[in-house]
């Protein structure tokens, strides 16, 4: 299987709701599901290499689902730009996991999650009251916990939501490499691979750039804009140390409540994820097992056969 199904589920929100993407890896009706969720301005298909990786290990017997985070990708752009907040996302993932038990029931339930994705993690993992198909078993951390340094907010708040227009696929490559650098080494064909799906033609936006209009004609210049709500920086802009401070509380506390088995990777050169609070993440609530990566920083993009072989023997050994 080279390539994934796409599918899509309806999700609530307070101004009338909207569509989330999904992409689906191996077997669609397997027990046992992988939950992949990516960082703040990607995508899904980020996990294509893991993805199809964790399936040739099970035998084909595992059903790992890759959503594209509503204003990313595939998926519809919120109304509401206050609404990209981690417990919508939350919620939206608590629909798509009825939704995939609806279609087979969910036996077994892992998480992966880079950094944003693995904030949502915790919340999946750690707060009770969730209406979840079946509990977190394995929970894989990527570069991320619940304190993250300022220096890394106003260094995303920096970049994030700033567009861009790219003449081809190799320009916008260019370009997003400049800014993320902390994913550490690549071929030039990985970085292709995983720049592709971050951009889309730009005809494929409407005039006010508030939603997208989906399978347009390229414009006549051919041009290539980045393939998310530039909206997703507005909740970034607006944190305040008093709001970091009670996020990161309110974090630790359902940390603390994880009963799931739990991998935390780091790029050892992270600015996002501090060695202090990597370390306490392995003395407190489900004493992560902490893996980290010389050469990379913030965040292992689980390309390397190295990064892959960690998560895949965790959850499959």
């Amino acid at each position: 299987m080279t390539e994934p199904a796409l599918h899509f589920v309806d999700c609530a929100d307070a101004s009338g709701g909207h569509r989330m993407a999904w992409w689906q890896w191996g077997d669609d009706r397997s027990a046992h599901v992988v939950l992949c969720v990516h960082g703040l301005s990607r995508q899904g298909r980020d996990f294509d290499v893991l993805a199809q990786a964790l399936v040739e290990r099970a035998g084909g017997g595992l059903r790992v689902v890759c959503p594209d985070v509503v204003g990313r990708g595939r998926s519809d752009w919120l109304r509401d730009p206050a609404g990209y907040q981690v417990p919508q996302y939350a919620a939206d993932m608590a629909a798509l996991l009825a939704r995939l038990h609806q279609e087979a029931p969910i036996g077994t339930l892992d998480h992966v999650g880079t950094s944003m994705g693995g904030l949502i993690g915790i919340v999946l993992a750690g707060h009770r009251e969730l209406p979840l198909p079946a509990p977190v078993r394995r929970l894989v951390l990527n570069d991320v916990g619940p304190a993250i340094e300022a220096s890394a907010i106003a260094r995303i708040a920096g970049y994030v939501g700033q567009g861009g227009r790219y003449a081809s696929l190799e320009d916008a490559a260019e370009a997003m490499g400049r800014i993320s650098t902390g994913f550490g080494p690549h071929t030039p064909a990985q970085w292709l691979a995983l720049s592709r799906h971050m951009v889309v033609p730009a005809a494929q936006r409407s005039a006010d750039g508030r939603a997208k209009v989906e399978g347009a004609a390229p414009g006549d210049d051919g041009a290539l804009v980045l393939h998310y709500d530039p909206a997703i920086a507005v909740a970034i802009r607006a944190i305040t140390p008093e709001i970091a401070a009670q996020a990161e509380a309110a974090t630790w506390a359902l940390y603390d409540a994880i009963g799931a088995q739990t991998l935390l990777v780091r790029g050892a050169q992270s600015d996002l994820l501090a060695p202090a609070t990597a370390r306490a993440m392995t003395e407190r609530g489900p004493r992560a097992r902490l893996v980290e990566f010389e050469g990379v920083g913030h965040a292992p993009t689980f390309v390397p056969p190295a990064q892959v072989e960690a998560v895949a023997s965790f959850l499959l050994d």
